[in-house]
């Protein structure tokens, strides 16, 4: 068991006051002189509600879940009341194909919860408390507004939760080896460890992100030209705004329903290279192997995983025949792969 932190209350007071000092010193010298005792106070107030609003999160996935072989079947992390009714955001691969969801307040008390939806295009999740939470929810912010170097509060919920002051370093376009691609991603400095779900807050106790990665590299520009920065990766709430009615209606955006391989790729020396087929996936079953550099994809030259994954999408219908060009041994070879709906993949007990 983890050692409990001091009280959340005691430990968010001091750090939400250096947030705001932090704040306050971002600020341009007439801003600076305008504000008043009474709005930083008011600021600190706000960003407490915010620390208020996060919650634990520990998921179990069904039986034969796919995801279990990365993921694990035990899930836990945090996430962040949004809405009056109890409905809570988080990262997505915490309560992906769960079928047991609970929420863990600052007491250690369990509360039952289900999963509303889940998003493979944007990595967002959505949970509903199936009794009353008591708590006012965090209203959404606008991530594409903040400016790099802002000092921004994660925290993190659960009874051993924690908050802390990251800064803004980079907000780009994101491509991971998974088949996913996100606008605007934003990445924090220092890192957390304890970053699933947690939510990311700017100084007026918006909710801005929500965690999903820990990655050894979150800087922006020539990587040979600075130092590498260890941070978090957050989804921004700008990618939650036009899709949360579709999210709490159906369960997932239109744009989940896309084509799905089953390839992890990663890009060496310029070249896309496979690094993991899942097993029984349209990838496994047209021959794919991992070690194969793949060239083409329906005959667009691909040297980048934002290409890669736009095109696959961007080529048809989710479940149709996509031809891959791929080099093995030194020999360049073609492979038709019949993809599938991402969506139909996943096994689920909450009826999504």
């Amino acid at each position: 068991m983890k050692p409990r932190l001091p009280s959340v209350p005691a430990v968010a007071w001091i750090v939400l006051m250096s947030l705001a000092a932090a704040w306050l010193l971002a600020c341009s010298p007439p801003a600076l002189a305008a504000e008043e005792p009474g709005d930083l106070a008011a600021r600190s107030r706000a960003l407490q509600r915010a620390q208020q609003a996060v919650l634990g999160v520990q998921a179990v996935a069904v039986d034969e879940a796919r995801s279990a072989n990365t993921l694990g079947k035990a899930r836990s992390g945090s996430g962040v009341v949004i809405g009056a009714d109890g409905v809570v955001l988080t990262i997505g691969y915490l309560v992906l194909e769960a079928e047991e969801v609970s929420l863990v307040l600052d007491d250690g008390r369990l509360v039952p919860a289900r999963v509303l939806g889940y998003d493979v295009a944007t990595g967002f999740g959505l949970l509903q408390a199936l009794v009353p939470l008591g708590l006012e929810p965090a209203p959404l912010g606008r991530s594409g507004t903040l400016a790099l170097q802002t000092p921004l509060m994660i925290a993190s919920g659960g009874d051993d939760g924690a908050v802390s002051v990251a800064e803004l370093v980079a907000r780009r376009a994101f491509a991971g080896y998974w088949e996913y691609h996100i606008e605007g991603a934003l990445f924090t400095a220092p890192p957390r460890r304890d970053h699933s779900g947690a939510g990311l807050f700017n100084a007026m106790g918006e909710l801005v992100g929500v965690g999903s990665l820990l990655l050894n590299d979150v800087g922006a520009g020539d990587e040979t030209q600075r130092p590498r920065r260890s941070g978090n990766l957050f989804v921004p709430v700008d990618l939650l705004t036009p899709i949360l009615g579709e999210l709490r209606s159906r369960g997932y955006s239109a744009a989940s329903r896309r084509a799905w391989l089953g390839m992890s790729c990663s890009v060496q020396d310029g070249r896309i290279r496979v690094v993991r087929v899942s097993d029984d996936s349209p990838a496994d079953v047209a021959g794919l192997q991992a070690g194969d550099r793949v060239l083409r994809i329906d005959g667009v030259p691909v040297n980048a995983l934002d290409k890669l994954w736009q095109t696959l999408w961007a080529g048809g219908a989710p479940e149709r025949e996509v031809t891959l060009e791929i080099e093995r041994d030194d020999a360049v070879q073609t492979l038709t792969v019949h993809s599938v709906d991402r969506m139909k993949t996943l096994r689920r007990a909450e009826g999504i």
